[in-house]
């Protein structure tokens, strides 16, 4: 629930490609935002060339990638299935997954476990809970750290020197007027979660919204991931910081740490 979607990367031009590769991404893409879309479309989202989109769609299709329908196209289920290995494969998730459920459930309000890649927050698991408001973010969901509690919880148990490659990759990008936007901000936030042992979003990412989240770290203090909750602000002040929900999310991240230890 917590907001600033993103796909991933920037392209680095400093770093060769291959420009077919690059071609077929840059179409899939546009077609992730388009739902369906025809050759001129894609070519008219894109700025390619008819031809060229062509090709390369039905190259897509053949290795099943791409589905067509009608004279349209769209992304084939197949990506689930890459989806469904990256997330069992990720280390510890046997233990989080059902914490995640429970979790949402136990608060009425948004539960979402993230993982930070390529100096992104991504979602990994969301549940729902009864009085839960959700939004557009789902698993796959790529969001700026640190705008967004699960986020700055996680930098906060990194080395000073991968928060600062982040920063410098990402930027400071505002979301709302709450967001931290500048190093000195940040690195404070940072000092305070981690004092707490778990990290608050006072509507930075969106307004209206309040969330909390705990690190989960491994016995070498690696990063693993974090748990977050989010809902409305009139009902999650007073819950966060020092409440229950703050208690819940430090006792679920202390129990997975534990399994990790001893997996």
């Amino acid at each position: 629930m917590e907001n600033a979607e993103n796909s991933g990367d920037s392209p680095n031009p400093d770093r060769p490609t291959v420009k077919s590769v690059e071609t077929s991404v840059t179409i899939v893409e546009s077609l992730k935002q388009q739902d369906l879309a025809g050759i001129t479309d894609l070519a008219e989202a894109t700025g390619l060339s008819k031809s060229n989109v062509h090709k390369h769609i039905i190259t897509l299709q053949q290795a099943g990638f791409v589905v067509k329908e009608g004279d349209k196209y769209r992304l084939s289920l197949r990506y689930l299935d890459f989806g469904g290995e990256v997330r069992k494969r990720h280390e510890g998730v046997q233990f989080i997954q059902p914490r995640i459920s429970e979790v949402a459930e136990q608060t009425g309000e948004v539960a979402q476990f993230m993982v930070e890649e390529r100096g992104w927050s991504v979602i990994v698991y969301k549940e729902v809970g009864r009085h839960g408001v959700s939004t557009r973010t789902r698993p796959g969901t790529h969001l700026q750290m640190h705008q967004v509690a699960s986020g700055k919880a996680m930098l906060a148990y990194m080395p000073e020197s991968r928060v600062e490659e982040i920063i410098n990759r990402h930027g400071l990008e505002p979301a709302t007027d709450d967001t931290i936007t500048t190093r000195e901000e940040l690195f404070e936030e940072l000092d305070r979660t981690r004092e707490r042992g778990y990290a608050i979003n006072r509507t930075e990412s969106t307004e209206g919204l309040h969330a909390a989240a705990a690190p989960i770290t491994k016995p070498n203090d690696d990063v693993v991931g974090a748990c977050a909750v989010s809902g409305p602000s009139h009902r999650m002040k007073g819950r966060t910081e020092d409440g229950e929900i703050s208690e819940l999310l430090l006792s679920i991240a202390n129990e997975v740490e534990l399994n990790i230890a001893h997996s």
